[in-house]
């Protein structure tokens, strides 16, 4: 029971002040003018200032409530190492056991793990959570058991108790970690990329130890070994060796003692790009197809375009003097024999014999493709004739040969069941909605090889393609893929697949038509097998750790066989299917939770201050506990304090006024009678 006087005012407190204020100066008046009265006429007023005042007599029935103790259990990735875990869950029980024994009393456990998306521990986070589900007023202190790495400082609470962390360091713990900054997403291929490497020993670290092995692997290939300083940073100027995605693999191995080797490894990720693609175009003659080439090269800003057009040939003979033409040379010798390595795709639209490129140029094709170079035969009427570029060096890698006939007539190109699972014409109809207009001529040919991905008029062979030692050769057996450019009968899916054809004789590596890459989710990833074959067998995984699992591979479009897999371990994957092999790494390249492993109280050290708290070692035993008055030092050696709460809950309350009005009444009215009865009497 509690018993208090509380006051309750009828007016507003200055309007009461007021009215003492003329209670005083009628009270001076009286004193001066001498009435005998005074006394009895000021004891009124203040009876009625006490009645406007509102004071009651207020008991209160409490239920004192208990205090609460919040404790955090970090159980984040980093907690696992060494004999963190078990030193904690030992100390989160002792703890937790010696609370309950207090007298008024609750523990609240609380259990923090690994945020997701590589966030670290969040232990700030799960505290403000805790407090803003309990009442403030009964939070004595919070106590975090934790290596005090944790990752949203900026979130911790404004405490109304002492908050505490007890870390689960030890005095001997040393680690060594890698770390790579400023690494690019993309680099060009040929150009070096510079990447900042540092390795640091961070703890009670060896002496005398000033330099390190480091072993560097691309794309899970054996490594390279290297020698390099400890707590310096290092310029790695790399190379990347190939379009597409390339994984860099570094890593330093782990010495005696060290707490983990989970951060001396560090993956990067690279997708090559070419700068420039290097294109020629040799036209035998000007035609409309002519523009619908260059307008597709030209409307790429990575490409250089090299584009010759033969408007006078040898054999014309119309008497006009050269020194008069504006035309520029063609420079044969200097593009076929000097330069010809030089070009990513040589492009030959509608060219035919004449005497401009003799055999030595065009033997110069053949071993520019078969060592890795490109060739695109867009053919004409001239392709089925005597002059024919096929006939000579060319018919060692053309992929068919013509039969001498020129088709004149409509036909819609149509995809074969192979093109349907090529990936330079898989998709085509279906991205093109509608019927696809006509094309009015093809040329007859005999495929000797490769792949024929599209048919033309009564199914004959259209668009072949095939590889040609290191490199490719591709034959369009028609030159009227600009009706589809101009729309003709509602056009085609021109643009695309010219595209398509351009990039796959470039070796971009998302056209691969027999390939085996993965994408990376999170810490799932998504492996896709293209394949031309109507069947593939199981991937076989190889995980960081050794693991090897297999997973079957759904087709889910013709050609594209896709699965999906979660890695259980952040690191390096090796995939393999058939003779396609690929790496992909899953997870940061150096996880939040091992940058830092040492256990330190820096990182909390001003919220804990601000809440007059302390940071203590696990190791050195279970603090004893204290009551501490709030704004008072809450730690200090061997004990942690808590701040009693003293909180209620308040069952019932009864008031009863002072100055109930009936008496209010009597006391004015009797007091007032009494100071005129004195003054009258006088």
């Amino acid at each position: 029971m509690t018993v208090s006087v509380i006051f309750d005012p009828l007016l507003p407190v200055w309007l009461i002040a007021a009215l003492g204020g003329l209670v005083a100066a009628g009270l001076i008046l009286a004193l001066r003018r001498g009435l005998s009265g005074w006394a009895f006429r000021g004891g009124a007023g203040l009876v009625v200032l006490a009645a406007l005042l509102g004071l009651s007599y207020q008991q209160e029935d409490r239920t004192p409530l208990s205090d609460i103790v919040l404790l955090l259990e970090d159980e984040s990735a980093s907690q696992d190492l060494a004999d963190r875990a078990a030193m904690t869950a030992d100390m989160a029980d002792t703890l937790a056991d010696r609370f309950e024994a207090r007298d008024n009393t609750e523990v609240r456990r609380i259990t923090v793990a690994d945020a997701p998306d590589n966030a670290g521990t969040r232990a700030m986070t799960a505290l403000s959570q805790a407090i803003a589900e309990e009442p403030r007023g009964r939070i004595a202190g919070a106590i975090l058991l934790s290596d005090g790495r944790v990752h949203d400082v900026e979130n911790a609470p404004d405490m109304p108790a002492p908050l505490h962390l007890l870390h689960s360091g030890r005095d001997g713990d040393w680690d060594r970690r890698l770390r790579i900054d400023n690494a690019p997403a993309f680099a060009i291929l040929d150009e070096e990329v510079e990447l900042t490497l540092r390795i640091d020993d961070d703890g009670a670290a060896p002496e005398g130890v000033s330099e390190v092995p480091l072993d560097i692997s691309i794309d899970g290939a054996e490594p390279r070994r290297f020698t390099v300083p400890v707590g310096e940073e290092i310029t790695l100027p790399v190379t990347l060796p190939h379009a597409g995605r390339n994984v860099l693999e570094f890593t330093t191995p782990m010495a005696d003692g060290e707490l983990t080797d989970r951060n001396n490894t560090a993956l990067v990720q690279i997708n090559g790009v070419r700068d420039r693609l290097s294109v020629l175009l040799v036209s035998g003659q000007p035609h409309p197809g002519t523009r619908t080439w260059r307008n597709l090269l030209k409307s790429d800003s990575s490409v250089d375009l090299v584009h010759f057009t033969i408007l006078r040939p040898p054999d014309k003979q119309d008497g006009v003097p050269v020194r008069e033409l504006s035309l520029i040379a063609f420079p044969t010798r200097e593009l076929f024999l000097e330069k010809v390595d030089d070009f990513d795709l040589i492009i030959f639209d509608r060219y035919k014999r004449r005497g401009i490129l003799p055999a030595l140029y065009l033997d110069n094709v053949r071993r520019y493709v078969e060592e890795g170079g490109a060739v695109l035969l867009s053919a004409g009427p001239a392709f089925a004739g005597a002059e024919s570029i096929y006939r000579g060096p060319f018919e060692e890698f053309v992929p068919a040969r013509p039969t001498a006939r020129v088709v004149e007539e409509g036909y819609r190109p149509s995809v074969t069941d192979l093109g349907d699972r090529h990936p330079v014409t898989s998709g085509l109809e279906a991205q093109f909605d509608g019927d696809w207009g006509r094309w009015m001529r093809q040329i007859e040919v005999t495929p000797s090889g490769g792949d024929v991905v599209m048919t033309g008029a009564d199914d004959r062979p259209l668009l072949m393609l095939d590889r040609v030692g290191e490199g490719r050769v591709a034959l369009m057996a028609s030159d009227h893929a600009w009706l589809w450019d101009r729309g003709f009968e509602g056009g085609g899916p021109q643009l695309e697949l010219l595209r398509r054809l351009a990039h796959w004789m470039m070796k971009e590596p998302e056209l691969e038509e027999e390939a085996l890459r993965a994408e990376a989710l999170g810490q799932q990833m998504r492996i896709i097998r293209r394949s031309l074959s109507d069947e593939v067998g199981p991937v076989t995984i190889t995980t960081p750790s050794g693991e090897v699992v297999e997973r079957d591979l759904e087709e889910v479009s013709p050609g594209r066989f896709e699965t999906l897999y979660d890695g259980p371990e952040i690191g390096l994957y090796r995939l393999e299917n058939g003779d396609q092999e690929a790496v992909i790494g899953l997870g940061p390249a150096a996880p939040v939770e091992f940058e830092r492993t040492i256990a330190s109280g820096d990182v909390l050290r001003p919220a804990i201050d601000a809440a007059n708290g302390g940071v203590q070692a696990m190791a050195d035993g279970a603090p004893r506990i204290r009551e501490v008055r709030a704004g008072r030092p809450g730690a200090g050696r061997g004990w942690i304090g808590i701040t009693p709460r003293g909180a209620y809950e308040t069952a019932s309350v009864s008031q009863t006024a002072l100055l109930p009005p009936w008496l209010v009444l009597l006391l004015v009215a009797g007091l007032i009678l009494a100071g005129w009865l004195r003054e009258g009497r006088r």
